[in-house]
């Protein structure tokens, strides 16, 4: 059997997506605990929330829209309720599942942090891009999605 390496092109490719996929996070989690004393995967957890009807969504829900583990989002919630930013309730309608709720305070911290942090995605990403570039990049990246993810049970849903 021949081996198949990457081509030049491809290459490349892989490895700016690699450093960009390492320091663009660095960046915004840089961003958040400069602002907030938050990492980014928390901030994400209180973003979803913020963007679900009653600013409660179930456990299960949530980790998959935060993409993360269950384990690690049970940590991440633990942290978020001790400073008082989410609470956990028991689902009404079943009783068994769990529900992450954002407080008032929670909601507070995501309308205070989130134009820092719009504005350091901008800046350390579409800033570089030109509108042409970025279209080019959101197409691209739909086609891996669409290739990760084929039933899109895995991917944070559209806002809007």
């Amino acid at each position: 059997m021949v081996q198949q390496w990457l081509d030049e092109q491809q290459q490349r490719t892989w490895r700016a997506w690699l450093a960009v996929t390492e320091l663009l996070p660095r960046a915004l989690d840089a961003q958040l605990q400069r602002d907030a004393g938050l990492t980014h995967p928390a901030y994400v957890v209180l973003a979803m929330l913020s963007e679900a009807p009653d600013r409660s969504r179930r456990m299960s829900d949530l980790a998959r829209v935060a993409n993360q583990s269950q384990s690690r989002l049970s940590h991440t919630v633990a942290r978020l309720e001790e400073r008082g930013w989410v609470r956990r309730e028991k689902a009404t309608e079943d009783r068994r599942g769990n529900l992450a709720v954002l407080t008032d305070a929670g909601q507070d911290v995501v309308s205070r942090v989130a134009p820092g942090h719009v504005t350091a995605v901008r800046e350390g990403l579409f800033a570089a891009l030109t509108p042409e570039q970025t279209e080019l990049l959101e197409v691209a990246l739909t086609a891996v999605l669409e290739r990760l993810d084929p039933d899109a049970t895995l991917r944070v849903p559209e806002a809007g």
